[in-house]
């Protein structure tokens, strides 16, 4: 991992807890980061990243953990129980609800940034399951609003793995700046996600998550082409 930063990062109380409990598993997990200099340790930072497992965010924050916390916009669907909610909530997570308008919560998110924060989005808005999804404008209308955020582009592989007990996770989490840099004068917001999005995926294949009655589900779902 990276030496460059040298005071800890500070962390609300409920990181801290979601931290404490990930950072096992992803060390029983074979985690193997990779540039994490290219994640600045402070500053408005957008943090793009691909989507296959749920344990995706958990890899990532443990990934990033030496240098910062990560916030990040997450479907409004796990604030349904007080327990989650209050986590959730307590991490700095945004809540969007997918098929209507979020411009509250881009908002909150452009306010944060402005405000120094690292801002995690998914391009794809869900997980994969295996299939090919179209980049959302979200990405692209932060790049848009805050200009002066650093673009990185994360990548996570193997965290589908992780319930596939007793097979044991390589799970594998990379940071990287993009080729062409942020948002270009003439790229609309959906272009600039796109871009991105093709390129966390040039080394990050589509995986299908789950054990193995529930992977097969989802393979068979993906060949019906349903």
């Amino acid at each position: 991992m990276s030496s460059h930063a040298s005071v800890r990062p500070a962390f609300t109380p409920a990181y801290r807890v979601v931290l404490a409990l990930g950072g096992p598993v992803m060390a029983w997990g074979r985690l193997h980061v990779t540039g994490l200099d290219a994640l600045p340790a402070d500053g408005p930072t957008l943090l793009v990243a691909d989507h296959d497992s749920y344990w995706d965010p958990i890899a990532i924050g443990v990934a990033a953990r030496e240098l910062r916390q990560v916030r990040a916009l997450a479907k409004a669907t796990l604030w349904k129980t007080r327990v989650t909610a209050a986590f959730m909530t307590g991490m700095g997570h945004i809540p969007v609800t997918r098929g209507v308008n979020n411009d509250e919560a881009l908002a909150t998110a452009v306010a944060e940034l402005r405000a120094g924060a690292c801002i995690g989005m998914f391009p794809e808005g869900t997980r994969s399951l295996g299939r090919v999804l179209r980049a959302r404008s979200g990405v692209g209308r932060l790049a848009e609003a805050v200009p002066e955020a650093t673009v990185v582009c994360v990548r996570s592989i193997g965290t589908v793995d992780v319930v596939r007990v007793p097979h044991r996770p390589a799970i594998r989490v990379e940071f990287f700046r993009p080729r062409g840099g942020g948002l270009r004068p003439d790229e609309s917001p959906t272009a600039f996600a796109q871009r991105l999005l093709d390129e966390l995926r040039e080394s990050a294949p589509r995986e299908i998550p789950g054990r193995r009655r529930t992977a097969t589900r989802l393979r068979r779902r993906l060949e019906a082409g349903t």
